[in-house]
């Protein structure tokens, strides 16, 4: 028995002929190391039952069967711990502890082994420990050539077991059970046992990495590693963090996916987890499945918010937020009586067509809020792909969902109003037709199975109302225009704007400029003298910028001179703040030379006045046209001609057509102009020049002509009168078949005008020039001697 400095051991055993590293950081076991080295270098190496956290270890916490061992290699400094090699020597048991200078002591006496059997029995124990020994090193990836032919060379069947005690994984307790086991047969029986479950763990891991390399052939070993370690997770039940395959499981359960969604969804995720995470396709399978995920299949407002729709609060909403525009909002409250009638939006689809700044758009706002839905805007301007619609397929780099998914997707519910802006201006390029992809989506027969490229499943896309927004319907393609209902926004008259202005844009522009309503005060003569001097528009969108701009003078002007509040704005503060007028009555500044006349024409941004201009000079009998007209105005001029020449000869008998040339032009030259409408307006400028007979300057009209005289209808009759009220026009001359169209004029409009209606041109020229066309006579029709024709027409380029 001798007395040895005992070395407590964690979650390690050190065995009788084999070598272990250690590191030793405790100051009780370098106090043990110290003295251990003062005597020849021998510790007791005895394991601890349990981890002793901070304090010190006592003999309750120690097995009493250990192993005595010598420091053959020692490293490091006291105070930062020591790294040694302790090569195990023999077995040994604890009789008795004692603690002393700052570690434990233990009287111990050796420990030997008990054979069982004779030799026979010992060679069979050995042989079957190494050959299972062998077996375990096959199935190890590393190479083990070396520690083979070391086995192979062993003929001590206890210090064998001892080598693979020390070698095999498996807990400490068990290799403590191990070295405490003194009969051999029945250690060698143990360890068998448990190098049996060791062979078999290494089995299946061979099994995986076989399988593993046949899918991935010469993949990084990083790769085989990562999919091992998700192998294993696998099988312990652990997940992955939040976009874990377990994760997506049970959101497809949970968020109400089609069947034959779910089911392409569920073949995505079996292949994501059948590749590795190194795979440049994980990542678009997880983007894939994200969106699935992310889409509201099956969530939507719900129909109890038709059942619960209010029509009286939805006018109160609609005439809260948009002046004017009584047709458009009776039209719109149809619609949602209809909508709540049926239960069902499904094969609403609505057209807002007008000038810019009408309140399209808002319009559509106003429907979502009185809906109780979620409001979804797409602008559509300059798009010349149809995969901005449709989406790319995900077999491209940078691939997205159409913007239809991708705005579904933001709106969080199926049954949003979206609406689709400017859809006049789509383009079309190499990309494919924009419109055309639209066709799906704006017809409620198919839009229920609506397939975006990269979704590449249907969505249902009938329970989403849809509203488009467009300048003008010229641009749109017909079989697009066919699948929406048109709802014309004219444009505002006068005394709509000012209502907008006191009611809406001012008090807008005082919160963004940090004015309150009692600090400044716009007369009605300041902002009349800015709609009718500072902008020509259809809409308020220039209305509210100038307003804006005096906001911006006026608050200056406070900060800068100490203005006494509240500032009242005057038409003097106009001027100062906008400059002079960029506009006046051009009307009251004409003169009315003979061949003058006044036109009306209708252009996107609303209605215009436009005058005609005829001028003779010495020439060979043309007829010159300038001014950007275009062909069916350029016929609409001949064809006036030749009506005044066949049938105003009376007043025109001495005129010598083969020596001169008639110059027709249409002021604004650089802006292209086309259309029948300035067929009679035509008619009158040249029977002006060549009668010499001046048209009233307050006078306008519209309306085509033909070759016999007869006045047709022509469109845009609200826009065109209300910029001939807002230009000074008194009278308007208009085909007899557009008198229905003033219904849609505001009545004090029509109270400052006075209209004549006429079916033929001369009812045009008698009410123009005062020429009486019937005074010919029957029968009494000159026809010239050469009529111009096509050649004589000589457009002149500027």
């Amino acid at each position: 028995m001798r007395t040895i400095p005992v070395l407590p051991i964690k979650n390690s055993v050190i065995f009788p002929g084999t070598s272990s590293p250690l590191r030793i950081g405790r100051a009780q076991s370098i106090a043990a190391i110290r003295h251990a080295q003062e005597s020849g270098g021998w510790v007791l190496a005895l394991l601890q039952k349990h981890d002793t956290e901070n304090r010190n270890v006592n003999e309750s916490d120690l097995y009493r069967v250990g192993t005595l061992a010598k420091i053959e290699k020692l490293r490091g400094e006291e105070g930062r711990g020591y790294q040694i090699i302790l090569r195990g020597d023999k077995r040994h048991q604890v009789d008795q502890f004692e603690e002393r200078q700052g570690h434990l002591w233990a009287m111990s006496e050796e420990v030997f082994d008990v054979v069982e059997g004779d030799v026979a029995t010992s060679q069979a124990l050995l042989q079957s420990l190494k050959k299972l020994a062998l077996q375990i090193l096959e199935l190890l990836p590393s190479n083990t050539k070396q520690l083979a032919d070391m086995i192979l060379g062993i003929d001590d069947v206890s210090f064998l077991s001892y080598l693979c005690a020390a070698n095999l994984e498996m807990e400490p307790s068990q290799k403590q059970k191990i070295l405490e086991t003194t009969q051999i047969r029945s250690r060698v029986l143990l360890l068998l046992d448990l190098m049996q479950k060791q062979k078999d763990e290494l089995e299946v891991q061979g099994e995986i990495r076989d399988k593993l390399s046949q899918k991935l052939g010469k993949q990084q070993r990083e790769s085989i590693l990562r999919e091992q370690l998700r192998t294993i997770r696998q099988e312990l039940g652990e997940t992955e963090g939040p976009n874990s395959n377990e994760t997506y499981h049970k959101k497809f359960s949970e968020i109400g996916m089609p069947e034959e969604v779910k089911k392409i969804a569920f073949e995505e995720l079996n292949r994501l987890e059948n590749m590795g995470n190194n795979s440049p396709e994980t990542h678009v399978i997880r983007n894939y499945l994200d969106l699935l995920c992310a889409l509201p299949w099956s969530v939507s407002s719900g129909d109890h918010n038709l059942e619960k729709l209010d029509l009286a609060a939805a006018r109160r909403s609609l005439n809260a937020d948009h002046y004017g525009l009584d047709k458009i909002k009776t039209r719109i409250l149809q619609h949602l009586a209809v909508m709540k009638l049926k239960k069902s939006n499904k094969g609403q689809i609505l057209l807002f067509v007008g000038p810019p700044g009408v309140g399209k758009t808002s319009l559509g706002q106003s429907i979502a809020k009185a809906l109780g839905r979620k409001f979804v805007r797409g602008s559509l301007g300059g798009i010349r792909d149809d995969a901005e619609i449709r989406g790319h397929r995900r077999t491209y780099i940078g691939a997205m969902p159409g913007r239809i998914i991708q705005g579904i997707k933001r709106a969080g519910e199926n049954d949003p109003v979206f609406m689709l802006d400017e859809i006049d201006k789509l383009g079309h390029g190499y990309g494919g037709d924009p419109a055309a992809a639209l066709l799906e989506v704006l017809d409620p027969e198919q839009n229920a199975t609506f397939l975006d490229h990269y979704l590449d499943v249907a969505f249902d896309l009938s329970k989403v109302f849809f509203i488009a927004t467009a300048n003008t319907l010229e641009s749109i393609p017909a079989p697009l225009l066919d699948r929406m209902e048109v709802i014309e926004l004219n444009g505002y008259t006068t005394a709509e704007k000012l209502h907008i202005a006191k009611s809406h844009l001012i008090k807008k522009q005082l919160a963004e400029h940090g004015i309150s309503k009692e600090q400044l005060v716009f007369q009605d003569e300041a902002l009349l003298k800015i709609i009718n001097s500072y902008t020509r528009e259809a809409g308020v969108r220039d209305l509210q910028r100038k307003i804006a701009a005096i906001c911006r003078a006026m608050a200056e002007r406070v900060l800068a001179t100490g203005v006494v509040l509240p500032i009242r704005v005057g038409p003097a503060d106009v001027e100062e703040a906008l400059g002079g007028e960029r506009y006046v009555h051009e009307v009251a500044e004409r003169l009315s030379p003979p061949g003058v006349a006044t036109g009306l024409a209708w252009t996107p941004q609303g209605g215009e006045i436009l005058f005609v201009e005829a001028n003779l000079m010495p020439g060979k009998g043309q007829l010159i046209l300038t001014g950007q007209l275009g062909d069916v105005m350029k016929e609409s001029t001949q064809i006036a001609l030749s009506f005044v020449r066949s049938r105003l000869a009376h007043l025109i008998r001495d005129f010598e057509f083969e020596k001169k040339d008639i110059h027709v032009h249409v002021p604004a030259g650089a802006i292209p102009k086309d259309g029948p409408s300035a067929g009679i307006t035509m008619l009158t400028t040249i029977a002006s020049i060549l009668t010499g007979r001046s048209v009233d300057p307050k006078l306008a009209m519209t309306g085509e002509v033909t070759l016999r005289g007869a006045v047709l209808p022509v469109g845009g009759i609200k826009e065109k009168v209300i910029a001939a009220h807002r230009a000074g026009i008194e009278r308007i001359i208009l085909s007899k078949r557009n008198q229905k169209d003033l219904k849609e004029i505001p009545e004090d409009v029509l109270s400052t005008l006075k209209f004549y209606f006429v079916e033929s041109a001369s009812e045009v020229l008698k009410i123009a020039l005062d020429i009486d066309v019937t005074a010919l006579g029957e029968g009494q029709v000159l026809i010239p001697s050469r009529a111009p024709t096509k050649s004589d027409i000589v457009p002149v380029h500027t």
